[in-house]
Parts: C-alpha cells; sequence; structure tokens
C-alpha cells in the first residue's frame, strides 16, 4: 500500500503551450509500470481551456467544483458541473476547461500507451471557446 498525503506534491502551472488561462495542476498519483493509469486534479481559472488534445487509451473527467465546458470535435459544445464523469473515447480530439465566469475542477484519469498520455493539438480558437456564450 502507499498513502500519497494531500500536499505532498507540488502544485504546477498549466504550460502555456497546453493551455489557455490560469490552470493548476495538481499530481494526484502515476501508477509504477505495469500499470499505466495517472490522475490530477486541475483547476482552470474563468476561461481556462485545453488545447485540442487526443488520448491514446481515452480520459475520464470527474467534475468536482464549479462549471465548465467540453467538446469533442465537430460535437457541441457541454456544459458540465460537479459530479459529472466525462469519458472521452481513445483518440477523440476534444478539449475542456471553465466556463467564462466562473471556474472549474476536475480530476483527469488517463492512461499512458507506451509512455504516451496524450497527444497535445492546437489551441482552442477565442471564436471556437465563445461559441459557448453565443449558443
Amino acid at each position: 500500500m502507499d498513502i500519497k498525503r494531500s500536499g505532498s506534491a507540488p502544485s504546477m502551472t498549466g504550460p502555456a503551450d497546453w493551455f489557455t488561462g490560469r490552470v493548476r495542476l495538481d499530481p494526484l498519483f502515476a501508477a509504477a509500470s505495469p500499470a499505466r493509469a495517472a490522475g490530477n486534479l486541475v483547476t482552470f481559472d474563468p476561461g481556462g481551456r485545453t488545447a485540442w488534445h487526443t488520448h491514446p487509451l481515452g480520459q475520464v473527467l470527474i467534475v468536482t467544483a464549479g462549471r465548465g465546458l467540453a467538446q469533442r470535435w465537430g460535437g457541441p459544445i457541454e456544459e458540465i458541473r460537479p459530479g459529472d464523469v466525462v469519458w472521452f473515447e481513445p483518440g477523440e480530439k476534444h478539449w475542456h476547461g471553465a466556463s467564462p465566469a466562473t471556474a472549474m475542477s476536475h480530476i483527469a484519469i488517463q492512461e499512458a500507451l507506451n509512455g504516451k498520455a496524450v497527444d497535445w493539438l492546437e489551441h482552442v480558437t477565442d471564436d471556437e471557446y465563445g461559441a459557448a456564450t453565443r449558443a
């Protein structure tokens, strides 16, 4: 058994290559091989969001606080709230983040395939993100 004590891993600022706006990453766990799952608590300030990205084995989000948005490529922007569980299929291009006016936190869980858990793509444009407020 291994207990990771709350606050034992330092928070990190989400890199500008992967995120728009202020985003904080708090590592929760990274399983040792042969397991391949990892989890992070991700907190987005209002307007903060990921870039478009995919996961080779999919991703689960568990919304813990606030009001967020998520979209898969070609689909509508969906509102996500505390208690919602979001599943993105392996290879499904998507983004997620906070609403324009409200911060959002979620636990993100994904598995690595051959050591890689995510493929980062282009940033979500302000026009793409702004579609949530025009809908």
